[in-house]
């Protein structure tokens, strides 16, 4: 298994990648470093996502329900007293816990009922933080009294570091026996079942896995920010940014999903000076790319390092 890891392309490239990016706050403004570290913490938004469509075969439409459960969890109980660490805990917990009650009767259904039944969730979601809004912020938003850093570099290496260790798991749980069998379920659930395997039960680890990680990444990025929103965090459209990242950069990658996070934060700043056209330029390239490169942005890479 060591060897063939060590023959992989993906192996060498997301090493360079890493070592490439540690460096970056040496010489890159701060600015940029900002938008990076933004990117990082949808990348792995995007991994988690992609474990539980890519390899489980099971549309989640609504990943902002678990990040904004993580976030606003943290967020309300550090506004209460409660330190950083604590509130990381608790709202990865929280973020569990949701996608266990959420997971549990939809993982029942079948075709787009999921994906359904997961939209639902955020919707309601988003209403009880307006109803509760004296203590959630409602739509002005939850300011949270403590961050993380105020230094962008300091900021950057956490992100960055958090992505890395998200990859790693999560690519190990892929490639995993674990990760052959969700596979195997995603593709054909019947068969899977025949073989012995417990469909049910491997999906509802991996919904409980894309939620660890959901959790504690919005619950760090509400510490980055120092707020959370609805609009920022757990808005249908939010969601839709987070899928189009993971499918972008390669669906059943785990790590394609950091690629194409980058590609959407960094090709909408560039594009800004266009105002609103700058939403369907990036848009239309995403789509193209997805259209005519199913393997996705990763995939263009590993082709040519192969051939290379």
């Amino acid at each position: 298994m060591l060897a063939k890891t060590f023959r992989n392309p993906l192996f060498w490239l997301c090493l360079i990648g890493l070592a490439l990016a540690s460096v970056l706050p040496l010489w890159v403004s701060g600015y940029i470093l900002g938008l990076l570290t933004v990117a990082y913490y949808f990348g792995v938004f995007s991994m988690a996502w992609d474990l539980l469509f890519g390899f489980a075969g099971e549309v989640n439409f609504g990943p902002t329900f678990l990040i904004g459960l993580g976030a606003y969890t943290a967020g309300i109980l550090n506004g209460h007293g409660v330190g950083i660490p604590l509130c990381l805990l608790a709202g990865t917990v929280a973020a569990v816990i949701g996608g266990l009650v959420l997971a549990l009767p939809a993982l029942r259904v079948r075709g787009p009922y999921f994906g359904l039944t997961t939209v639902v969730a955020v919707l309601i979601l988003q209403n009880l933080i307006v109803v509760f809004a004296d203590t959630t912020g409602g739509e002005i938003g939850l300011t949270v009294p403590d961050v993380i850093s105020i230094d962008a570099a300091t900021n950057y290496w956490i992100a960055l570091g958090f992505m890395g260790v998200s990859g790693l798991v999560l690519y190990a749980i892929a490639v995993s026996p674990v990760g052959l069998i969700l596979q195997a379920s995603g593709q054909d659930p019947v068969e899977a079942g025949a073989l012995g395997f417990n469909v049910a039960k491997h999906k509802l680890a991996a919904f409980c896995v894309s939620a660890v990680f959901s959790g504690l990444a919005g619950a760090l990025f509400v510490f980055y920010m120092g707020t959370a929103s609805v609009g920022t965090l757990i808005d249908v459209s939010v969601g839709v940014q987070v899928i189009i990242g993971a499918v972008l950069g390669g669906r059943r990658t785990i790590v394609g999903g950091v690629l194409g996070a980058v590609f959407l934060i960094a090709a909408g700043e560039l594009l800004r000076p266009l105002g609103s056209l700058s939403t369907f330029v990036v848009s239309a390239a995403a789509l193209a790319v997805i259209l005519f490169v199913p393997s996705g942005l990763l995939g263009i890479l590993t082709r040519q390092g192969r051939h290379a």
